[in-house]
């Protein structure tokens, strides 16, 4: 069954699931691993992490002088990077004659350089399960692992031996790239280029949080983390201290207008695409209570930074808000494809 029979009964299921659940499920149902032949790995050491896996594929066209860094979200796996498992951005992002550089692992890490290993109630990493990956983060919560057996330290790692072994080993320009990302990956986009502005000239947050200091967001983004792998927020950062405040694009914003970067902000409406739909019907129900929830928090966020950066004058940021999108690979896919001629234009 399709179309519109199948709207009403997705519809008509969520409304009745998503009442009690709220924001507390997250996350998109688990794809089956794929990945682009063309594409490679390159491991880059860091020292706090040790071995770290980004993938990279090459521009089209050869030239090294066009990068962009792609993000992925909270449930990022050891595997793949979510833009290759789940899209073909990547293929097209070469095509458009851009090197694409994905990181591979950084669950829940918001690519943050952590205070301190994920760990509670002064439990060592290993007292409960190490198994990671299993879709429930109470299992995971107290097990090793990456950020758990180590501290995460991703943002010094992505502006610093990623960048110079990127130089190095492949001669990829390290200044002027492109960074974007989904969800946690989209504000991490944003701190990146705030931080960083000679290594990043555009930024690209899709469906990202971006006033996590606003009221309640630390403890909904705490409650996330946990289902997310089982990690501890209060780990990442203190609340509300330098660090807090370092990842939170609402307070950055006016760093952002300084040093010109161009910006693509985006977020979905929370109703469904056909695409969301025209699968079978227990999937799409699915998607629908763990998207419209998430989406709807991100497009609050993302209004709030609008808000902001208006209000500061801002006249370096485009904004895209479709009338369709979850918090779902279907809707970053579309929202990518709007990017890209953007991102083409502002790199390099």
């Amino acid at each position: 069954m399709r179309g519109t029979g199948v709207k009403r009964v997705v519809l008509a299921v969520a409304s009745i699931l998503l009442l009690p659940l709220g924001v507390t499920v997250v996350g998109s149902p688990p794809a089956t691993a794929a990945f682009t032949p063309a594409a490679f790995d390159f491991w880059v050491d860091s020292p706090v992490m040790g071995p770290i896996k980004t993938r990279v594929l090459r521009a089209a066209d050869g030239n090294t002088d066009r990068v962009v860094y792609a993000l992925d979200g909270q449930r990022a796996t050891e595997l793949l990077n979510g833009w290759e498992n789940d899209t073909n951005v990547a293929d097209v992002l070469a095509s458009w004659n851009i090197n694409v550089v994905m990181p591979v692992g950084g669950e829940s890490s918001f690519y943050a350089d952590w205070a301190a290993p994920s760990s509670f109630f002064g439990l060592p990493a290993g007292a409960g399960s190490s198994a990671p990956n299993t879709g429930s983060g109470a299992t995971e919560a107290l097990g090793g692992g990456p950020g758990k057996s180590y501290r995460y330290d991703w943002e010094t790692f992505l502006t610093d031996q990623l960048r110079w072994a990127l130089r190095d080993r492949l001669g990829f320009n390290p200044n002027r790239n492109g960074v974007f990302g989904l969800s946690m990956g989209g504000s991490a986009a944003l701190t990146l280029a705030a931080y960083h502005p000679d290594q990043f000239s555009y930024a690209g947050s899709f469906s990202g949080y971006l006033n996590i200091s606003a009221p309640s967001m630390r403890e909904l983004i705490r409650v996330a983390m946990v289902d997310a792998g089982g990690y501890n927020v209060d780990s990442m950062a203190p609340p509300w201290g330098p660090q807090w405040l370092h990842m939170d694009p609402f307070v950055f914003a006016p760093t952002l207008i300084a040093n010109n970067t161009r910006l693509w902000i985006a977020a979905g409406s929370g109703t469904p695409m056909d695409a969301d739909l025209n699968i079978p019907i227990g999937a799409a129900a699915d998607r629908l209570v763990r998207g419209a929830p998430l989406e709807t928090l991100a497009l609050a966020n993302t209004r709030a930074f609008q808000a902001q950066m208006n209000f500061l004058g801002a006249r370096n940021v485009v904004y895209s808000f479709p009338p369709q999108g979850l918090h779902a690979w279907t809707n970053w896919q579309e929202e990518a494809y709007r990017m890209i001629p953007d991102m083409s234009a502002n790199i390099g």
